[in-house]
C-alpha cells in the first residue's frame, strides 16, 4: 500500500518536530497543509522532509486541500500535536491489509500527555464516546482509503466540527479503533481547565446535534 500522511498546520512549530519524529520510515510521504504560519512552522516542516501546500486557514478547509493534493492509496489524517505511539504503523498495515477495510475506516485510542487523574478520566471518557457513539474527534487520527474518503464527499471546509461531520457519514459499523494510542497534548486542558474545556467541548457537540451552524459554534469554542 501507499500511505500519505496529512497534517494540517497552524502555528505549530513547538510540536511539529515530535509529531513527525513518531511517524520516521512509516509513509510514502507527508503533506503538511499550511493555514498562514507566522512561526517558522513552514520552514521547519520542509525541513524535516514535508511536502509544504497552503490552503485557507480552517482545519476542514487545510484537511481538504490535503487530501486532494495526496497520493497515497491510503489517507492517514494526524493533527500537528498528536503523536502516535510505537507499533502505529504496523496496526495501519494489518488493517489496510483486509479488503474489507477499504470501505471502512480507523482511528487511534485517545491519550494525552498529562500524568494526572484528570486527564485518565478524560481519557476513559472519550474512549466511552467512541464504543457507544462512534465519535472520535481528529486528534486519534483517521485512517481510511482514498476511494472510500472519495465516496464520502471528504472533509468539508467547516470552520469546526469537520471531524465530526466526517464521521458521522463514516457511520459507527464503519468505524474500528486501532490497538495503538494517538497521544495529544494536553496543554489546551492545563491552560484553560480540565472541567471547563470538556464542558465547552461537549456543549459545541450538543449544539451541532442539534443543528447550531458551525460557525456559530466556533465563536463558543473560540
Amino acid at each position: 500500500m501507499k500511505l500519505s500522511i496529512i497534517i494540517p498546520v497552524l502555528n505549530a512549530s513547538r510540536t511539529l518536530g515530535q509529531t513527525v519524529a513518531a511517524l520516521a520510515r512509516g509513509h510514502d510521504e507527508i503533506v503538511m497543509v499550511d493555514g498562514g504560519s507566522t512561526d517558522g512552522s513552514v520552514a521547519l516542516a520542509e525541513a524535516l522532509g514535508a511536502r509544504v501546500i497552503a490552503a485557507p486557514r480552517g482545519r476542514g478547509a487545510q484537511l481538504r486541500a490535503g487530501a486532494d493534493a495526496a497520493q497515497g492509496d491510503w489517507l492517514l489524517f494526524v493533527h500537528a500535536d498528536t503523536i502516535l505511539e510505537e507499533g502505529w504503523r504496523e496496526a495501519v498495515s494489518r488493517f489496510c491489509a483486509v479488503p474489507e477495510n477499504r470501505a471502512k475506516a480507523a482511528a487511534f485510542r485517545f491519550a494525552l500527555d498529562d500524568p494526572s487523574l484528570q486527564a485518565r478520566r478524560l481519557e476513559r471518557m472519550v474512549a466511552w464516546r467512541v464504543r457507544k457513539l462512534g465519535l472520535p474527534y481528529g486528534d486519534q487520527g483517521l485512517l481510511i482509503h482514498r476511494d472510500f474518503y472519495r465516496a464520502l464527499g471528504g472533509f468539508e471546509a467547516l470552520p469546526l466540527m469537520e471531524d465530526v461531520d466526517l464521521v458521522r457519514r463514516i457511520g459507527r459499523d464503519r468505524l474500528a479503533v486501532l490497538p495503538v494510542s494517538a497521544r495529544t497534548s494536553a496543554a489546551r486542558w492545563r491552560r484553560e481547565g480540565w472541567f471547563r474545556r470538556s464542558a465547552r467541548n461537549l456543549l459545541c457537540l450538543s449544539l451541532y446535534f442539534a443543528g447550531v451552524p458551525p460557525h456559530m459554534i466556533k465563536r463558543i469554542y473560540g
